[in-house]
């Protein structure tokens, strides 16, 4: 039988997970994307804990037009601020099973923009 999409994903999502681990110096930037919203994590895997985070829902962004993959940009350069002032410039990237294009890739364009090194 074939797989669902959501299944599909999450064996890309394990694959990838295999692979890619975030430390506190180099953490992981884990992308979420939604219908409507995206949201992005920096995560420390070695100790378990979310660095910081930032989405489409928040205060900054909250009149932002265009679309959806315009406010992933945004996404992308406000995640890569939040890094940069709190001393992290290398993260490692994971698609979270994701296709690398359209909102995904233009938020890992926007945090490049920022700043940050994959």
């Amino acid at each position: 039988m074939a797989l669902t999409k959501s299944e599909r994903r999450l064996r890309i999502r394990r694959r990838i997970r295999k692979v890619v681990t975030g430390t506190a110096q180099k953490p992981r930037l884990s992308v979420f994307r939604s219908n409507k919203e995206i949201y992005a994590q920096l995560i420390d895997d070695v100790n378990q804990v979310t660095l910081m985070s930032f989405s489409s829902r928040n205060k900054e962004l909250e009149g932002a037009t265009g679309t959806k993959s315009d406010k992933s940009f945004q996404v992308g350069e406000g995640l890569a601020k939040l890094a940069m002032d709190n001393g992290i410039t290398e993260v490692c990237f994971d698609r979270g099973g994701y296709l690398y294009h359209g909102r995904v890739k233009q938020l890992a364009e926007g945090a490049r923009k920022g700043g940050l090194k994959f």
